[in-house]
């Protein structure tokens, strides 16, 4: 019995792995589309816009979910021991990174200037938020927690 239970937990574990890289993966496309549609990006807008977001998407991602990510689970297991010194040491690294997410966030908008107009930029942003929200709502409401007339 004992020979068979770590496979099957090995093959239990790689399909979820692999059943929230899909999820991850449609979520990314949508977030595509609906970007593409708000913006009502030209094709030659588009050839040069979408490596510019995803350089600038990925950077971002890799701050918020894993450097950040690592310091709040950090924060959260130890909050009732942390000490002053580590405490201080673990909001300058939070610090840190909100300031590197600021900058990434300046240079990608320098850098798309030279491709969209000010009104795309702007768009975008308003977009962006909007699809996060979009996302939010149906998280919710798929747990049981929204309302049934908020659906988005």
């Amino acid at each position: 019995m004992k020979t068979y239970l770590l496979p099957i937990i090995i093959v239990l574990f790689s399909l979820n792995l692999s059943a929230q890289q899909h999820d991850r993966d449609k979520i990314e496309a949508l977030k595509v589309s609906f970007i593409t549609e708000k913006l009502d990006l030209t094709k030659a807008e588009a050839q040069k816009f979408w490596p510019l977001y995803n350089e600038f998407d990925k950077t971002n991602g890799r701050l918020r979910f894993h450097e950040m990510r690592n310091i709040r689970k950090e924060i959260k297991d130890n909050l009732d021991t942390l000490s002053e010194e580590r405490a201080v040491e673990l909001l300058k690294k939070l610090n840190n990174i909100e300031s590197r997410l600021n900058k990434n966030r300046m240079e990608f908008a320098a850098k798309v200037r030279a491709i969209l107009p000010a009104k795309k930029i702007i768009k975008l942003k308003i977009a962006e938020d909007d699809f996060k929200r979009k996302m939010f709502n149906q998280w919710k409401n798929r747990k049981g927690g929204g309302k049934q007339g908020n659906k988005p």
